[in-house]
């Protein structure tokens, strides 16, 4: 650990899916701070594997393979790929670059990525989905139960045929709230990180009313607007809204005024 570094003294909640958290905490431990692992989403494969399995069989007829986070990769890809090699004209879509990047770490690069925002709205927004480019085509759609319908709703709008394959379930902790509350107990915890609006509202669920009273005093780092607003509807309102994926992330951790 780098004990002079820009975060050095502090403590950072991570509450990424365990499989996603360590290279936001390997970051954090570089610039000096401690980082706090708290889980607010257990990730699982999907309770019914008939339709990814389906989607395996029939992956040639596709033209776009939407993957819309990491989990979406791993629970995926292993089953795809068992029915052969990935297809060379099958062009594979993600919303942002870590999942592009575990894409590239199993072999499969070429990806279309948003350069700016990481979401649906700026996926939406490249011109290889517009209209003239999908109508007719075929799209698979790769990600956990339920979510947004945005992606989905608009590409069969602009004359796609869209299958949407759940491949893993979200779900919340299981290990319930002491671990944060033990850190805030000790005057341990800084600040929070928050990267889901589901993840945020079950910690907000999962908080009691002392839980809730620590939390409104902490700083919350978030890397989306939408996130943001769901924290203010919730009454939240220590909320710094940084950039989008881990170096979003770290650089307003860094430029935060810790004194203030």
């Amino acid at each position: 650990m780098n004990r002079s570094g820009p975060l050095a003294g502090r403590t950072l909640g991570v509450t990424r899916p365990a499989a996603q958290a360590g290279p936001l905490a390997e970051a954090i431990a570089a610039a000096g701070g401690t980082p706090l692992l708290f889980p607010l989403l257990d990730i699982a494969p999907a309770a019914d594997p008939q339709p990814l399995a389906a989607a395996a069989e029939r992956l040639t007829t596709y033209s776009w393979a939407v993957f819309v986070s990491p989990n979406a990769v791993d629970h995926a890809l292993p089953t795809l790929l068992a029915h052969g090699p990935w297809p060379s004209d099958l062009r594979p879509v993600t919303v942002g670059p870590g999942t592009a990047r575990a894409l590239a770490a199993r072999g499969i690069g070429g990806c279309l990525v948003p350069s700016e925002r990481f979401d649906s709205e700026a996926l939406l927004a490249l011109p290889e989905l517009a209209t003239e480019r999908v109508t007719g085509q075929w799209v698979a759609v790769f990600r956990g139960d339920g979510g947004r319908e945005l992606l989905a709703d608009t590409l069969r709008a602009r004359g796609a045929t869209v299958d949407c394959i759940a491949c893993y379930r979200r779900s919340p902790p299981a290990g319930g709230s002491q671990p944060l509350l033990a850190a805030w107990r000790a005057g341990g915890l800084d600040a929070l990180t928050v990267s889901s609006s589901e993840g945020l509202r079950y910690l907000l669920d999962l908080l009691d009313d002392e839980g809730n009273r620590w939390l409104r005093a902490t700083p919350l780092f978030v890397p989306h607007a939408r996130i943001a607003e769901t924290a203010r509807q919730r009454g939240l309102d220590k909320i710094i809204l940084s950039g989008g994926a881990d170096s979003g992330i770290m650089a307003a951790l860094v430029a935060y005024n810790w004194s203030a």
